[in-house]
């Protein structure tokens, strides 16, 4: 197994650099599994849905879609990405703030302790099952 970072994930999605997009390319192409961890997930999402590239929500679902589909992509909580995505289609919520909360739900259940609450102030992600307002 290898792992990428947020820049090869990026080249490799966007096609993009002449240089670094063909590299990135290559070891999508290969038989190493890629480990793709939350954070370089969650700060993909985040750059493509930004000022510079403005990724429609319909295409990022679509792009974890199809990195779910890719043979050699390990996640590395496939179950919380997949519940995180769910939350990403019929919430108004960012992936992120999903990807948050079912983190913490996840990480309570393996520690055998109950999640009393996940606090934010934005208020898509108060859509979320499980999220509250704090105060």
């Amino acid at each position: 197994m290898i792992c990428v970072d947020t820049n090869v994930l990026l080249r490799y999605v966007l096609d993009d650099d002449p240089r670094q997009s063909p590299r990135s390319a290559e070891l999508f192409s290969g038989e190493a599994k890629i480990l793709i961890t939350d954070v370089v997930l969650a700060e993909a999402l985040w750059t493509l849905a930004g000022k510079k590239y403005k990724v429609s929500r319909e295409d990022l679902l679509d792009l974890i879609e199809a990195l779910f589909a890719e043979p050699v992509i390990e996640f590395e909580d496939k179950a919380v990405v997949w519940r995180s995505l769910g939350d990403f289609r019929t919430t108004e919520a960012d992936f992120q703030d999903a990807l948050i909360l079912r983190k913490a739900e996840h990480l309570a259940s393996v520690r055998q302790e109950m999640l009393t609450g996940f606090f934010t102030f934005d208020e898509a992600a108060l859509q979320l099952d499980g999220a509250t307002r704090p105060g």
